[in-house]
């Protein structure tokens, strides 16, 4: 460990932020950098306990307390490549993961844990300014070519990893740039897009190819790909979002939450709306701007997504934002029902929280109310009782009377998740088995679907999940391909990168 009284002796402190009216009137990321002694102090207070379960904690099984350490000695390559060897895009997850490490910290037990995403952030970003970052294309090929359908997280993560392998991989995004999620999902105060463009960039030089504008099953058949190539990696996300059926749903000023975030991030994207109309990009729902200024938004749904959808209306404009959630508030701290080192589910306030919101919980929506050109003017809403199992789990509600209310409105955005991929095209085409939530059907142990050389991972295996979890998905997938092809693979899994930390320790 870097200095062993470090935990006593610093507490835990995060970047400053830009002020908030500053930061509301324009889309950069606004999250300060530590200076070399707060970097230091920060990487201090791990403590390389005898059992880290911060390395556990983490989907990906960073080896987190040699980075620290490395970081403390101001190591900065061996810092960068103790953490590239579990995690390709530690630049996206050092931006926008929630740092389930950070919650099985042994220090949390009773202090702040351990700042791991902000140094996690800062290795990357100081290993790109000094030049330790580079393409590093596989010496050998085998000959393999390998189709990756998808350039969210998990498709890019199988798309690193294959090519490291030997394999010459072909990754294919029916949007106009890659990235998915990342780039069409997360607002860019959250992920400037210039980060994707640098990550992508270099995985060109190392021999990706990325085709885009083409989406599998109409610009390209599904058979093709099979006859084309020797293996197939299905990352496309689970993309169809759960709905709100109630009276009035089909009100103009209804959208889902996805439709609000994409349109927003091709116009910072691309300032020229008229253009991005002409070319009428898919989902985009150009046929009507959605904006938020001077109106009274309502986001229904309390997760990540909402959150996004809030700061993007308070950078809108808009004359209120109020959020809603059907479960009950979470608690402030750990219950009896949460206990370290589990991911506790906990009362979250965002940076887009702190913007500007009214938040309230165990709230259902009953109708949509239109006025005379059918539009939004209201939402009928009541308050929820919730009863808690044992654990404190929410259970099951009922509604509390006397509490049926109307409150104007003139945006709705439904954030409520995602239920499954898109059925229609690829997964259709191919006769894919689905399981019982509707996710492409494929072990964890060997991520095969039902045709032997198709292989799914990401959202549209597990469902809904985390970046961090996506790119996890995509390296294991990587893993069982290279070995479904050439009968064994010398790739990283995350069970080698517990052998990697004895071998640093």
């Amino acid at each position: 460990m870097g200095k062993p009284t470090g935990f006593l002796e610093f507490t835990r402190t995060l970047p400053g932020k830009r002020p908030v009216n500053d930061r509301l009137h324009d889309y950069r990321e606004f999250v300060d950098k530590f200076d070399e002694q707060q970097l230091n102090q920060q990487s201090a207070r791990c403590m390389n306990c005898g059992v880290p379960f911060c390395h556990s904690g983490c989907p990906l099984g960073n080896v987190i307390p040699e980075f620290n350490d490395a970081i403390y000695r101001k190591n900065w390559r061996e810092a960068y490549d103790i953490l590239s060897y579990t995690n390709n895009f530690p630049e996206f997850t050092g931006r926008i993961c929630p740092a389930p490490c950070e919650s099985a910290c042994v220090l949390g037990i009773n202090q702040p844990p351990v700042a791991i995403e902000e140094i996690e952030k800062h290795i990357i970003e100081i290993a790109f300014e000094k030049g330790f970052v580079t393409a590093n294309a596989p010496i050998v090929r085998t000959g393999k070519k390998v189709a990756v359908v998808g350039s969210g997280p998990a498709g890019l993560a199988a798309a690193a990893q294959l090519n490291k392998a030997g394999h010459s991989v072909t990754v294919f995004e029916r949007d106009d740039k890659p990235g998915g999620l990342l780039r069409y999902g997360i607002p860019d105060f959250k992920l400037e897009k210039w980060v994707i463009d640098r990550r992508v960039a270099l995985l060109e030089e190392e021999g990706v190819v990325f085709k885009c504008n083409t989406n599998v099953g109409t610009d390209i058949s599904s058979g093709d790909l099979l006859r084309e190539f020797h293996a197939v990696v299905l990352a496309g996300g689970s993309t169809i979002p759960r709905d709100l059926p109630v009276k009035g749903r089909d009100a103009k000023g209804v959208y889902f939450a996805m439709q609000f975030l994409k349109q927003q991030n091709k116009r910072v994207a691309n300032p020229d709306v008229e253009l991005l109309k002409e070319r009428g990009f898919e989902g985009s729902n150009w046929a009507e701007e959605i904006t938020a200024t001077g109106k009274h938004v309502v986001v229904i749904g309390g997760g990540d997504t909402g959150s996004d959808c809030v700061g993007t209306s308070n950078r809108h404009g808009a004359a209120s934002v109020t959020q809603f959630e059907l479960l009950p508030q979470p608690p402030d701290s750990r219950t009896n029902a949460m206990p370290w080192p589990t991911y506790p589910m906990l009362l979250k306030t965002t940076s887009s929280h702190d913007e500007g919101c009214n938040r309230h919980w165990a709230i259902a929506t009953k109708e949509v109310i239109k006025n005379e050109a059918g539009a939004i003017k209201a939402l009928r809403i009541v308050d929820l009782e919730w009863e808690l199992a044992p654990d404190g789990r929410p259970v099951k509600f009922q509604e509390k009377t006397e509490t049926e209310r109307e409150i104007p409105c003139d945006l709705v955005l439904l954030a409520m998740g995602f239920v499954h991929p898109q059925h229609n095209g690829v997964i259709a085409d191919l006769e894919l088995e689905l399981d019982e939530r509707g996710n492409v059907k494929a072990s964890e142990q060997h991520f095969q679907t039902t045709l032997q050389k198709v292989f799914a991972c990401g959202d549209m295996r597990r469902g809904q999940s985390l970046v961090v979890w996506a790119i996890s998905e995509g390296r294991e997938c990587a893993r069982k391909v290279d070995e479904y092809l050439m009968g064994t693979s010398l790739l990283e899994s995350k069970e080698s990168s517990i052998l990697f930390s004895f071998i640093q320790a």
